[in-house]
């Protein structure tokens, strides 16, 4: 049998690339699973049931919580790990794909390195020390990721718009391979307490190019307009300050919970600087529509008029007026679940199966 490892960057918090990594593991129940850092309790409770093994970073506790700080040792953490297996597989934003084997490798990417090539979203207003503390690093991080990239035996991403970056900043023809939903309506349900059905629902971690503060402010003077926000980061004291009453940021909840609200929420708001961004299709899975910013992946994902509307800019009024649309339209619950469909599991395992079968003699 083909021995097949995974590597990721850090399992420390709760997204779509961990929820990816998940699905990887289901295609590969046998392989071990690499990773630079792992916060069992800040990443999915799935991962404590698997064979995780964490780099030497991992030793220094206070990384764990605070992957940020761990940006200088990610590349000679990662250039010094060897993996021997058959294929490895490098679920990467920047720095598993430096990984060292003697045999094959494939990497799924899920976006060039944020802070390297996109430091105007990923890094935005406030964030002055983080760019002067990068600004000594770029040049050779640039180096070392041009170089581990070239390492790959085959590249896929998550989206066209990836696709296209790949292109450009590696010279690399990937192949487009979209990650699955992983939360559908198939599993536990447990409503949140306190809270009626109706409500706008925002899924995104708290950082500035999630751009939440502008989903709340989009629903100010909207009283009538509920919005339940879900997820924690860096920019969660200041968006609770910023929240009216009829704005709720409930941090972490549990997956039946999520499943309960995009059940009983009226539509989705997505505003993020996303390269592919799950959450339409998790609305789309249990028959809600979404509003979501026209970039990224979302364009691969939304179908505008049937299975949601786009604004063209992160801004209060864009954000207001897409939502105002929303509300007039009628929307085809059958049609948004069939869409979510197409995006399968099922699909995405065997897809990633036999790319990995071909790097085998």
């Amino acid at each position: 049998m083909t021995r097949v490892a995974v590597v990721h960057d850090y399992l420390t918090q709760r997204g779509g690339a961990e929820r990816v990594v998940l699905s990887l593991v289901r295609a590969f129940p046998e392989a071990p699973l690499y990773t630079s850092l792992y916060d069992a309790g800040g990443t999915y409770p799935e991962f404590a049931s698997l064979d995780v093994r964490p780099l030497w970073p991992n030793r220094l506790r206070p990384l764990r919580t605070h992957h940020r700080l761990a940006l200088p040792l990610l590349a000679p953490a990662f250039s010094g790990a060897h993996v021997d297996a058959d294929v490895v597989v490098c679920s990467s934003s920047g720095w598993a794909h430096g990984v060292q084997t003697a045999r094959r490798k494939l990497v799924y990417c899920h976006n060039p390195a944020r802070w390297l090539y996109q430091s105007n979203i990923y890094l935005q207003a406030g964030a002055s020390a983080a760019r002067a503390a990068l600004r000594p690093l770029r040049r050779p991080l640039v180096r070392w990721d041009r170089r581990a990239a070239g390492t790959a035996d085959r590249y896929l991403v998550n989206s066209t718009a990836v696709y296209e970056r790949v292109r450009d900043l590696y010279g690399i023809e990937a192949r487009v391979l979209p990650p699955p939903p992983r939360l559908t309506p198939h599993g536990e349900t447990a409503a949140v307490d306190g809270i009626e059905p109706g409500f706008l629902l925002c899924v995104a971690r708290l950082l500035p190019y999630k751009n939440v503060a502008a989903v709340i402010e989009a629903v100010r003077t909207r009283r009538d307009a509920r919005l339940l926000v879900v997820g924690t980061g860096p920019e969660e004291a200041r968006l609770r300050a910023l929240a009216p009453l009829h704005v709720s940021l409930l941090g972490t909840v549990s997956d039946a919970e999520m499943r309960w609200l995009y059940a009983s929420c009226s539509a989705l708001v997505a505003a993020a600087y996303e390269d592919f961004g799950l959450t339409p299709l998790e609305a789309a899975s249990f028959g809600k529509p979404v509003a979501a910013l026209r970039f990224g992946g979302f364009l691969d994902t939304v179908v505008e008029g049937e299975t949601g509307v786009f604004f063209a800019e992160p801004t209060a009024d864009a954000i207001a007026s897409a939502v105002e649309r929303l509300r007039t339209e009628t929307w085809d619950r059958d049609r948004l679940r069939s869409h979510a469909e197409v995006f399968s599991e099922e699909r995405f395992i065997a897809a990633v199966r036999a790319e990995v079968e071909e790097l085998v003699p």
